[in-house]
Order: C-alpha cells, then sequence, then structure tokens
C-alpha cells in the first residue's frame, strides 16, 4: 500500500475512527481541517471538536476556517499538495477549487446506502423510515449534494432494537474500516468510481427538535421507530402539566382509545393505530426511570390525556 498524503476534513464524533484507521494504516495527515471551536457547557466555554482535539492529541495541524470559498482559503489548501482529501461530516461546502485540488480528489464517508438518504441526517432517517438496513458508502465528491460516483458500500441491517445511538456507532466504525481500502483501490486504479442510479434518491432532512414531539395521532408503529432513531438527539418527548418528558424507550402494545389517552397502569398510551407502551422516561433535570418508578412518584393513572 502507498503512503499517501492527505487532508482530514470532519467535525463530531463519528468522523474520529476514520482519521484514527488513516493514522494507524500510515498515511501522511498534512492537516486536519474541522469547524471552529463553538460554546458548550455550562459555562459557554470554547470547545474544540472531536475531531479537532483528537488531532491536536496527534500533534496533527489543526485548520478551522468558517468558509472556503474565499481564494485564501483555496490557496492554502492547494498549497498542502496533496495526493487526496477524505471528508467525513465536516458541515462545510466544498467549492469546485477545494474538490479539485488534490491528485485523486475529495473522497467522502456517507453514512447511507447511496442513492438512499443523501443529506445531513441519514442515520435517523433510516430508522425513522423503517428501512431494513442501513450501511456507507465511500464516494468520489462532485460540487452536488452526495450525488458523486461511488468506489465502496457495505449494508448493516437495522433491527427492531437499533436506535440512532447504535446504528452511529457501527456506522463510524464501518467507514474507518472501508477508507483505508477505498484510498488504496482508488490509488492503484483497481477501484473503479460506478455513478449512483438514478432511481431511488430520497434526502435525510436535518433533524429538528420540534419534530421530536409525540404526535400521538401516528401510528404506534411510527413512534416507536422515531423514539430509537431520535436516541439520543433530538430525544422523543410529550408534554404533561407543563413538563417536557423524554421517551428513551417504548415498545408497541394491543389497545385503542382517542389519541394520548393512557390506556392501562402500565403507561400504554392510544396512538392514531394501536397504541404504544412507554418503557423508559425521563422527566426534566432528573435521571431516566423504568416507567413503573415513574408513575410511583409522578402519577399517570388510566384515562389521563397526554399533550
Amino acid at each position: 500500500m502507498t503512503r499517501l498524503r492527505l487532508a482530514f476534513m470532519g467535525t463530531p464524533d463519528f468522523s474520529v475512527p476514520a482519521l484514527k484507521a488513516l493514522i494507524a494504516a500510515g498515511h501522511e495527515i498534512a492537516a486536519v481541517y474541522s469547524q471552529p471551536p463553538r460554546p458548550a457547557g455550562r459555562g459557554h466555554k470554547l470547545t474544540p471538536s472531536p475531531v479537532h482535539a483528537y488531532a491536536e492529541s496527534q500533534g496533527i495541524d489543526v485548520r478551522t476556517p468558517k468558509s472556503l470559498r474565499n481564494a485564501e482559503a483555496q490557496a492554502a489548501f492547494a498549497a498542502l499538495n496533496l495526493d487526496c482529501a477524505v471528508v467525513v461530516a465536516y458541515g462545510l461546502i466544498l467549492p469546485k477549487p477545494i474538490l479539485d485540488a488534490p491528485r485523486l480528489g475529495c473522497v467522502n464517508i456517507h453514512a447511507s446506502l447511496l442513492p438512499r438518504w443523501r443529506g445531513a441526517a441519514p442515520i435517523q432517517r433510516a430508522i425513522q423510515a423503517g428501512d431494513a438496513e442501513s450501511g456507507v458508502t465511500i464516494m468520489q465528491m462532485d460540487e452536488g449534494l452526495d450525488t458523486g460516483p461511488m468506489l465502496l458500500s457495505e449494508a448493516v441491517p437495522i433491527t427492531a432494537e437499533t436506535t440512532g445511538q447504535s446504528l452511529h456507532d457501527a456506522l463510524s466504525d464501518m467507514g474507518g474500516r472501508m477508507i483505508v481500502a477505498a484510498l488504496d483501490g482508488l490509488d492503484t486504479g483497481t477501484l473503479k468510481p460506478v455513478a449512483q442510479p438514478e432511481a431511488g434518491v430520497t434526502y435525510a432532512a436535518k433533524l429538528t427538535r420540534e419534530e421530536a414531539l409525540l404526535d400521538w395521532t401516528k401510528p404506534a408503529a411510527e413512534l416507536e421507530r422515531q423514539i430509537r432513531a431520535f436516541d439520543p438527539w433530538p430525544g422523543s418527548f410529550f408534554l404533561h402539566q407543563g413538563e417536557r418528558l423524554k421517551v428513551l424507550k417504548a415498545e408497541l402494545a394491543n389497545g385503542s382509545g382517542t389519541p394520548g389517552t393512557v390506556l392501562d397502569e402500565a403507561l400504554t398510551v392510544a396512538c392514531g393505530a394501536g397504541a404504544l407502551r412507554l418503557l423508559r422516561v425521563q422527566r426534566p433535570g432528573k435521571a431516566a426511570m423504568e416507567a413503573d418508578a415513574l408513575l410511583r412518584g409522578y402519577p399517570l393513572p388510566k384515562g389521563t390525556i397526554l399533550g
């Protein structure tokens, strides 16, 4: 395997395993690009991203431009004289001069089986939609939104236990493993880019806090998938007596009634179709607890209407 001179462009913890894998494979990381430090925690102290922090711990030069659209940033990138740039959940648009600068172009690790779920939140949208599988696609980047030709893809099943967090972790590790093979194949010419099919394109819209509110008029099966998909963020919730109660786990149950009505003493809630038994709930400022423990201190008797 040839030792390549790379830039790594990523921001959240999802991206870190790929950076670790490239370092372990012996590639030269000329620079790491990440989103600028942002306020975090109670003190709103400026905090570097997970990728930024890990790269600094490895003694790698970290760059945090707010944009790559200006000539100065593009010249600085071109001066790195790269073989390739690896992009994983970076968060900035790469203009054409950036895409064209490395010898082998820019390669992206995307957390879906393209062309399904292009866009910002492919992990959560796949679970929410009830997809049977998800996966990772390694693609060469172009100017479109996740539209570039594919180099490698690998699938993983979505089960009834899969959450946003568990799928995130699985795909993060998978991407780290796959990128090393993809770069080797791209460099040697043994891996040929394949255009994405025109059929089957879907877009994964960015998650919002507002859509995490449980709409009891929806089918129970849809709400159960939402709860798993939005774990840990933004976290599905319902409102009751001015409180925002987060639902961390639920299961499908028998029962029917006016949507939002508590049907029994086990916190089974009527939905638009079927019912949902809430298994793990968290009140504001308190630890998450099993439903029976919650009900001992926070009664939600049969007939209660949840907001």
